[in-house]
């Protein structure tokens, strides 16, 4: 005698979330025989975040920092034991021979200039997103990107690195969740960004001024902006949204709070909310804070969140009821968590006998992956350097990147203009724009250069008397932008 469709659909989420206790992969580093010489540019606080990831990898080696913040630099440079070369001037490390590639951890505005200078003296870039902060820029790289098809360009969209959102993509792709037609996203902060001492001629206010920053769209929403693009497998159609400069009164320009829903192809919706006053996040039982997202199909969904070095990811997936299920009660949400979450499987000889029944009925489907209980910034960082030495393209490579940042250059008009923004606006945006390549100073707005009587833009990289050049068509700027991420 069968059993009833929903015993069956009941025994199947218990086994999935059971063998989902694997969690993402465990990626074990082995010792290299030749590794890649990298080169962190921006010793900020996000900087010195990346290097110390990427200190833990026996598959690169520092030899190079640059900051014009002669104390960041020197902080950063004491917490390696590679004795790294110290640059002010980012256009000196790039004529470094010994460089092959370079982690690009500076303020937005200072993304494109940077990395496509650094593409110019045929190095590997790894550049924190958003990858590009206008319109001109997205076609200007994209152009200059398939002009060298041999180097690498990955940016820090470290979500798809982790195996964790693998393991949902693979739901999602196996129909597990039905049709997924809506995914809700928030990153929420209390206080958030707070003005520093100085203002707007402070570096370290950057993210508060529209002249050099995206704002919350672009600091925060473009993770999970890049996430619905992946889940989706397609890219939206057209943003609106509303955001307001209403809580904190400070001499900032941007948004402290945006509400954004974007459309994608057959109706599906991506809604997304950043805030500035509350921390509170409305999933995985309010047990964490700030950012996750629903994943919602037509046969369940899940909640989830990243995670960081000091919390594991965190994701429990909720069964839809099957059609004339008259429970009253909402379905529980079994967990899929790392090894790390403090659940007693071990004893628990059910969950121990369904594990064993779920890892076969998950493998058939293609979805079980080994263990993992790493943080998908070591991932990412790792990935980089080892498709440095074997070409393989990144999972977040250039157009991955540049789709984000179009995103996010998108959702800014349609909150500025208050305005529904096709995604189609995009081809002809900007290409009025400067070229790629690098420009004479004559031919550079003045707004975007240093000057005697103080930064128009913050000051992050110290001009050489001699500019140096280092490969082929190297040219460099008569002035650089900012090479410091405060």
């Amino acid at each position: 005698m069968s059993k009833p469709q929903s015993d069956i659909s009941r025994r199947a989420a218990l086994q999935t979330g059971a063998a989902l206790v694997a969690g993402p992969a465990l990626l074990k580093v082995h010792a290299a025989s030749n590794p890649v010489k990298f080169a962190v540019i921006g010793t900020g606080t996000h900087g010195s975040y990346l290097v110390n990831h990427l200190a833990r990898l026996d598959t690169g080696h520092c030899v190079a920092l640059c900051d014009v913040n002669q104390r960041a630099l020197d902080d950063t440079a004491r917490t390696l034991t590679t004795n790294p070369k110290k640059y002010k001037d980012y256009r000196e490390l790039l004529a470094d021979k010994d460089v092959e590639a370079v982690a690009i951890a500076l303020p937005l505005y200072g993304h494109f200039e940077v990395t496509r200078d650094t593409l110019l003296a045929g190095k590997h870039v790894f550049c924190e997103n958003s990858l590009v902060f206008k319109a001109e820029e997205v076609h200007s790289l994209r152009a200059l990107a398939a002009e060298h098809p041999k180097q690498i360009l990955q940016v820090g969209l470290e979500r798809r690195y982790s195996s964790y959102f693998q393991s949902v993509k693979k739901m999602i792709d196996e129909g597990i969740l039905g049709t997924v037609t809506h995914i809700h996203a928030q990153w929420h902060s209390n206080p958030g960004w707070t003005m520093k001492p100085g203002g707007k001629d402070n570096p370290g206010n950057w993210r508060l001024f529209r002249e050099y920053s995206g704002g919350l769209t672009a600091e925060l929403a473009s993770h999970h902006i890049d996430v619905a693009n992946w889940f989706f497998s397609a890219h939206p159609e057209f943003v609106v949204g509303a955001g307001g400069l209403d809580f904190w009164k400070d001499g900032r320009d941007v948004f402290d709070n945006i509400q954004l829903i974007y459309s994608y192809p057959r109706g599906r919706k991506l809604t997304y909310s950043a805030i500035t006053t509350c921390q509170h996040l409305p999933i995985l039982s309010s047990q964490r804070p700030e950012f996750g997202l629903v994943v919602m199909g037509t046969a369940g969904a899940v909640e989830m969140t990243l995670g960081n070095d000091n919390a594991p990811p965190t994701a429990l997936w909720f069964r839809e009821p099957e059609p004339g299920d008259s429970t009253t009660h909402p379905p529980k949400g079994v967990p899929i968590i790392t090894p790390a979450t403090d659940v007693d499987w071990k004893n628990d000889s059910f969950l121990v006998r369904e594990s064993k029944a779920a890892r076969r009925w998950l493998f058939d489907k293609g979805i079980m992956l080994p263990q993992e209980d790493r943080n998908p910034v070591d991932t990412q960082l790792e990935s980089f350097l080892s498709d440095v030495r074997s070409g393989n393209r990144p999972r977040a490579d250039v157009e991955v990147g540049l789709a984000d940042s179009t995103a996010v250059i998108l959702s800014n008009i349609a909150m500025e203009e208050n305005r529904r923004v096709s995604f189609k606006e995009i081809e002809t945006m900007g290409i009025a724009a400067p070229a790629a390549t690098p420009v004479a100073a004559a031919a550079r707005p003045q707004s975007a250069v240093p000057t005697a009587a103080g930064p128009a833009k913050p000051a992050l990289s110290a001009p050489s008397a001699k500019p140096p050049t280092a490969g082929k068509k190297m040219a460099a700027p008569a002035k650089p932008p900012a090479t410091r991420n405060p």
